[in-house]
């Protein structure tokens, strides 16, 4: 199987496996285009297959990661995905793989990755990294775990910062924390919005545009996180119709 990185200098000319199919999105591609443009100067990776496919990894140092997280001398995995017909064919490992052979070239401790209690859209699945010796490290409500795979056994334990275990935050109606890392959650905003306005409830988003920003954010997932009145609703970047359901049973 042939892999290939994906750089500053040709990722103008490749695709980054999100969003292939939908034309709607093709903004909110190239802003994470931008952004992964902007990481890689600060040590990100990006590997995907040499197809086109939604198969890849991204991962960059952790206390360059825009997580709430401690985990000095870690390795961060942004995301780990394979789909489709590509999946159970070995590639998950292999690109594990060259995180880990760079984390050891880097002198690192080891490699974290934040994944959930159970299988849960956008979130990694937690049985492939126990498979491959990772460990849990730390938990936050209402489902997220911080995993690690170490091999100097007198690093630090990683650990989510403190301000995210309580998983609320003092807004009222929908508050939405994201950053440009999925191109879903920039292209679905202002549809988000308007059906949050249109149905009377308050609606702020708030663009994370910092790695400052983001290790102080009240939210673990970064990459998108909906609070209602507060309270942690969900991380998951849903379609119009299925968060119009949610909305009708929060509000």
């Amino acid at each position: 199987m042939c892999y290939i990185e994906i750089t500053k200098d040709n990722i103008e000319d490749n695709h980054i496996c999100c969003a292939l199919s939908t034309k709607q999105y093709e903004h909110a591609v190239n802003e994470k285009k931008r952004w992964l443009k902007a990481r890689m100067d600060e040590g990100l990776v990006f590997y995907r297959l040499h197809e086109r496919a939604k198969v890849f990894i991204e991962y960059l140092p952790a206390n360059e990661a825009w997580v709430p997280i401690n985990a000095p001398n870690f390795m961060y995995i942004n995301c780990l995905w394979v789909s489709g017909r590509y999946k159970n064919n070995g590639h998950a490992k292999r690109l594990l793989d060259k995180c880990i052979a760079d984390a050891k070239a880097c002198g690192m401790d080891g490699i974290i990755h934040i994944a959930g209690k159970k299988k849960l859209p956008y979130l990694s699945d937690k049985h492939f990294f126990e498979h491959m010796g990772f460990t849990l490290q730390d938990e936050a409500a209402p489902y997220f775990q911080l995993m690690a795979l170490t091999w100097n056994g007198l690093a630090d334990s990683p650990a989510f910062k403190s301000q995210v275990k309580s998983d609320s935050i003092n807004e009222k109606g929908i508050t939405i924390y994201y950053t440009a890392q999925c191109p879903f959650a920039v292209g679905m905003i202002n549809d988000l919005r308007e059906l949050t306005e249109k149905k009377g409830v308050q609606f702020q988003s708030i663009q994370l545009s910092s790695k400052e920003e983001a290790q102080k954010s009240p939210a673990i997932w970064t990459t998108f996180s909906v609070f209602f009145d507060g309270r942690f609703v969900t991380h998951e970047i849903m379609s119009i119709n299925k968060f119009e359901k949610l909305l009708n049973t929060l509000a």
